[in-house]
């Protein structure tokens, strides 16, 4: 059976505010693309159901009774930014082992409040997010906000700080395929990291290669770049957004400052390409890379 990381075809999903705009239409999404979305928790409307074309789920006061009636190993969090703590919080004190947060504009203590929540628990959920397109394993299931049907499956796995850049990746590279796609946003804490990441393609017997997109600010990708030194022996290509970016500028996403040299796109490439990452100045031109690899495995 070809595996994936942390979203598989056995994965049973909830959405946290299954009934709000995001909630039902991604669930509507989620659920058209083949994934098993078992229910929806929203304590104010605890008893009733939803219907996606035709499928008609469940929806609980909370998380522990969701898993309780239907088995739910992931959840997806499409809750307001003000209450995504709580929503958070109540996930990791029911043991849930995947959390996706795919709200932005969280205030950055409650990301680091919910962040060492999990982590005092003993890690026992691992949290993916905050804003973030969430984790899509092609052909088997998808947790988020990342179209379905971009790519198709295969033996690549990539993780991303951007929701964009992980779309234009997963086209580009569609016709060779990946096992598991994960974004995992560009806040300034993140519950997921792309250290995270890496250790699990490097661990998953069905990833030949991995791809890695940073952005300018902070020194995650110097860290990944160190990490990789040490620990990944599968080919990787890398991408950093920003090449272009003013300094002294927060672009986009609020973790994507840079200060002095430290965290300019440069800084990183130099940093990747030091430890036999092949980095690619565009998207497609770290897709052509990946290609290459591809071929000669």
């Amino acid at each position: 059976m070809s595996m994936a990381i942390w979203l598989t075809e056995n994965s049973k999903i909830i959405v946290q505010g299954i009934t709000g705009s995001e909630g039902s239409k991604h669930g509507r999404r989620m659920l058209a693309s083949g994934a098993n979305v078992v229910g929806g928790v929203n304590a104010r409307k605890a008893g009733q159901t939803v219907d996606f074309d035709g499928t008609t789920l469940p929806v609980f006061g909370t998380v522990a009774e969701a898993m309780a009636e239907t088995g739910a190993d992931v959840s997806v969090v499409f809750v307001p930014p003000k209450f995504t703590k709580d929503a958070v919080v109540e996930a990791v004190d029911a043991g849930i082992p995947l959390c996706v947060v795919i709200t932005e504009g969280i205030p950055v203590h409650d990301t680091a409040y919910f962040w060492a929540y999990a982590e005092s628990k003993g890690n026992q959920t691992r949290v993916i997010g905050p804003n973030c397109p969430g984790i899509a394993s092609p052909g088997k299931s998808n947790a988020g906000i990342i179209p379905a049907d971009i790519t198709s499956p295969g033996r690549i796995g990539l993780v991303s700080k951007s929701g964009t850049l992980t779309y234009q990746m997963m086209y580009e590279l569609r016709d060779v395929g990946f096992s598991t796609c994960v974004g995992i946003g560009g806040d300034p804490v993140i519950g997921t990291t792309h250290i995270d990441a890496l250790k699990a393609f490097q661990e998953d017997p069905d990833t030949d290669a991995i791809v890695m997109i940073g952005e300018i600010g902070g020194d995650a990708e110097e860290r990944a770049a160190a990490y990789i030194e040490q620990n990944v022996t599968k080919p990787v290509v890398g991408y950093v957004a920003g090449f272009t970016a003013p300094e002294g500028k927060t672009m986009g996403h609020a973790g994507a400052i840079v200060s002095g040299s430290a965290g300019t796109a440069q800084a990183k490439k130099e940093a990747l390409e030091k430890v036999g990452v092949r980095v690619g100045k565009t998207p497609s031109e770290a897709a052509v890379l990946m290609r290459e690899i591809m071929k000669n495995l």
